[in-house]
Order: structure tokens, then sequence, then C-alpha cells
């Protein structure tokens, strides 16, 4: 005698806590959970996350929980980044990546679009090119171009022109005047 059984898989139940997160983190932070109603604080915030852990409805990603397939649908909504078709083709994927790689420039007052920022024309890029005038420049000119605070200003000579990209960054106040930066390019070595 031979019986065969059919299983079916149980729909997922979800509160209306866990339906609002997930909703939520589709919508408006490109599927990562990050709000929670105001009701729901500390522990509670503790039992929805693993609430949806343990249906699979998240999955930790580099600290952030990220919503999976299986949510999209429990809520009935098909994936935005690609539709089933495109997913199942090494063609789909690759196109899937591109789109997402691709700069986002935006629409100015004029009706012209913004030059994308590269490193050419981003704001460390144009600080390295005032401290590299002759004239070097100030606190007070950096913050001006750039629209920084002092202390982003000082932060960045340290961080990134010192540490990070080990540029030699030189002050000098004349008596009464102004501290003002300058790059000093490096003598080369014979």
């Amino acid at each position: 005698m031979n019986t065969a059984t059919t299983t079916t898989a149980k729909p997922v139940t979800l509160n209306d806590t866990q339906t609002a997160v997930l909703t939520h983190a589709i919508d408006h932070t490109q599927g990562k959970v990050e709000w929670f109603p105001d009701t729901i604080k500390g522990g509670a915030r503790k039992k929805v996350i693993e609430g949806l852990f343990t249906r699979a409805m998240i999955i930790g990603s580099n600290g952030d929980w990220i919503v999976t397939d299986a949510a999209y649908e429990a809520l009935g909504r098909p994936r935005p980044d690609q539709t089933a078709a495109e997913a199942a083709t090494p063609a789909g994927k690759k196109a899937a990546r591109k789109a997402k790689a691709a700069p986002k420039t935006e629409a100015s007052g004029e009706g012209e679009q913004a030059a994308p920022r590269t490193r050419e024309n981003s704001k460390q890029a144009q600080v390295i090119a005032m401290l590299k005038r002759p004239e070097g420049a100030t606190i007070a000119q950096i913050c001006e171009a750039t629209n920084w605070q002092a202390h982003t200003v000082r932060g960045t000579f340290a961080g990134a022109f010192k540490k990070k990209l080990g540029l030699t960054v030189t002050s000098d106040k004349a008596e009464g005047g102004v501290r003002v930066y300058r790059i000093v390019e490096a003598a080369p070595t014979a």
C-alpha cells in the first residue's frame, strides 16, 4: 500500500508590527530594517527582530538587518531590483549589478543635470588644489569653498591628507596674521 502525502507550505503569518517594519524597510530604506513604530522600544524591538529572523523574513548583513525574498513574498510584493525571469539568468544578474552601480545625477534649477561627482571634482580635490596654490589657503577660505565647518577641515588635514594620502600639510602664521596651510610637494629622491 502506497500512500503519498503532500505537504503544503504553511503561509507565514506576520503581526501588524512585523508587517509595518517590513513594509517601511521595503518602501523607504531599500530593504534595510531601520525603523520601528514609536510604541516599540528596547526589548520589544529585539522580539520583533527575533520573530522576523526566525521566520526568515530578514537576514543579518554587516551589522544590519536586510529584508529577504521570503518577506517580499509574504507581503505579496515583487522585488524592486529585478524580475524573477531576470534573476534566473546570468545576464539579468549582471544588468542588475550595473543598474545599481550607475551614478545618479540630480537636476539643477535650470533644467541641466549636475555633473556626477568624481575624484577630480570632489570637495577633497578642491581643497587639495587650494592648498597646492603658492599662497596656500586658510581654514576660513576652505570652509567657505566647501561649506564645511572648521573642525571638519582640520580633521581632513590630519586624517585623509596626512594619514591616508600621505600628503605633507604645513602651516605658517605671520605675526598678527591668519594661519595659512599649504601642501608641500615631496622632493624627488635620486
